[in-house]
């Protein structure tokens, strides 16, 4: 029987996986969920035994049930390739006591390579299933990595085009160079004068245009969404969590149902939640251990049951975090609600209209699974530089505000199990946020200058996606007021 998905926000609005994933967003602005969350279909130990894409497809089948086995290996074969740089897609690397699952192996060397190298295949199939003729436009904010792991997914995949809007002075120098070299004649990038919350509103706000999307429609277009609200991209999230488990029993002695706790460094709330969802299918985790820099509106949310995104919003040193509309946390508060839309919907009404929300007494005991923590720039730093020092291991701001909030929660706790650290950026993607922990003295030196010196001290190979742009030529010089998304976007596919 097909597992079918419900708006957060109207359980009468039901849509099939692929149907879910072509909308990306719900009509009324809520999230696509799972009726339920299926369990686990094979034991942790034949789980373990399988390659990144067996499991891939045992993990994804359970979710995208009206997906033929064909379509969906299909789909895991295109993605899962030679465009990782390892043949193990998410290696697990012990530094010191603590396990490091690198997800930045990928062809944009971050996190959401994992998902977006899946999505495009996901999306055109769910296409050809449902006899769509329009193309499809996917339409995305980001905070620097997805914008670019999006385009690299979807440049010049026939019967798609790609928008992507950012922060022009909200992301780092090679992320926005990565993004303004993308080749593709379907690919459009837009910088806007703002934060990132401006651009995902602004993005989510044309999704729920009905007269915008009739006129386009009109055109022979229709939009979608890259972003993790769309579920086509938060489920093979959920994959390298139950790899990482399957790599520790059968590398690291672990016995089958041992728990392990879970580190992600969060923004968006999305890679965390696909933990989250891990869990619920049978992955014996003991804590979610959600970092936040200091744009700490998540931390607080664990601490208080308060979501209130009303303060100052601060750029940092691990700028794919800075965010305070965590959009997938929607998902969340939707299960927490016990899967009541109404409930949901208030809290988002109160959100978007107030700036905050507070969830009920009934609702916090179900956030007993999760720990928050927050970490300030000086402990990102400080983290960097030590571990550097103790065990050569180079690692990226991201993952470093994780590391820190596990050793503050392993201290405060005593909590010694093993422990999985979502590494979820290559240090090369913030070179010079990195260099600079480990000594000042690389603040003078240029960006391209600094990668070779990273190259150097860690004893890596400089990626591919970092040497692609050294000398490549800047496409894409768009940039907006965030007042004008629409406009813009109107006046893009009205050249097409």
């Amino acid at each position: 029987m097909d597992l079918m998905y419900k708006s957060t926000r109207n359980n009468e609005e039901t849509a099939t996986a692929s149907q879910a994933i072509l909308k990306g967003l719900a009509e009324n602005g809520g999230l696509f969920v799972p009726e339920r969350i299926p369990k686990l279909g094979l034991s942790l130990e034949e789980l373990a035994e399988m390659s990144y894409q067996e499991l891939a497809y045992e993990i994804m089948r359970l979710y995208f049930t009206d997906f033929s086995e064909d379509e969906l290996k299909q789909c895991i074969v295109r993605a899962y390739d030679s465009k990782f740089d390892t043949e193990e897609i998410a290696p697990l690397v012990k530094v010191d006591d603590t396990y490091y699952l690198e997800l930045f192996h990928g062809a944009t060397i971050a996190f959401k390579d994992m998902a977006l190298s899946i999505l495009p295949h996901l999306l055109t199939t769910a296409a050809r299933k449902n006899g769509v003729k329009n193309k499809i436009v996917i339409l995305t904010a980001t905070s620097g990595d997805t914008g670019k792991a999006a385009l690299a997914g979807f440049a010049d995949v026939e019967g798609t085009g790609i928008i992507v809007f950012y922060p022009k002075n909200g992301v780092s120098p090679i992320q926005e160079k990565q993004m303004l070299t993308q080749k593709g004649d379907n690919t459009w990038v837009v910088g806007i004068h703002g934060n990132f919350d401006d651009a995902q509103t602004g993005v989510k706000n044309i999704f729920k245009d009905r007269q915008t999307a009739e006129e386009l429609s009109k055109l022979g277009y229709q939009f979608s969404s890259a972003n993790s609200i769309n579920i086509g991209r938060l489920v093979p999230q959920i994959v390298y969590y139950i790899y990482a488990y399957g790599r520790l029993m059968k590398h690291e002695g672990m016995e089958a149902g041992e728990k392990i706790n879970i580190v992600v460094p969060t923004g968006n709330f999305g890679n965390i939640l696909a933990a989250y969802y891990a869990k619920q299918m049978g992955l014996p985790i003991h804590k979610l251990i959600c970092a936040s820099n200091e744009n700490k509106v998540l931390f607080d949310f664990f601490q208080t049951g308060t979501y209130d995104r009303n303060r100052e919003f601060v750029l940092t040193s691990s700028p794919s975090m800075d965010i305070l509309i965590s959009s997938n946390l929607e998902r969340l508060i939707y299960h927490l609600a016990g899967n009541d839309s109404e409930k949901c919907r208030e809290q988002m009404e109160a959100l978007a209209g107030e700036g905050h929300y507070t969830i009920t007494e009934e609702m916090k005991k179900g956030l007993q699974d999760f720990y928050g923590g927050y970490t300030t720039e000086a402990q990102t730093k400080e983290t960097i530089s030590e571990i550097y020092k103790k065990t050569g291991y180079v690692m990226d701001t991201h993952p470093a505000v994780a590391a820190h909030v596990y050793q503050e929660h392993r201290r405060g706790s005593q909590d010694s199990i093993k422990t999985v650290v979502a590494s979820t950026a290559s240090p090369y993607k913030f070179t010079r946020s990195v260099m600079e922990a480990i000594d000042e003295k690389y603040s003078n030196m240029e960006d391209f200058a600094l990668v070779d010196e990273l190259s150097r001290l860690s004893v890596t190979v400089v990626p591919k996606a970092i040497e692609d742009i050294r000398t490549a030529p800047i496409l894409h010089d768009m940039v907006c007021e965030k007042e004008d998304m629409l406009a813009i976007v109107k006046k893009i596919l009205k050249k097409d």
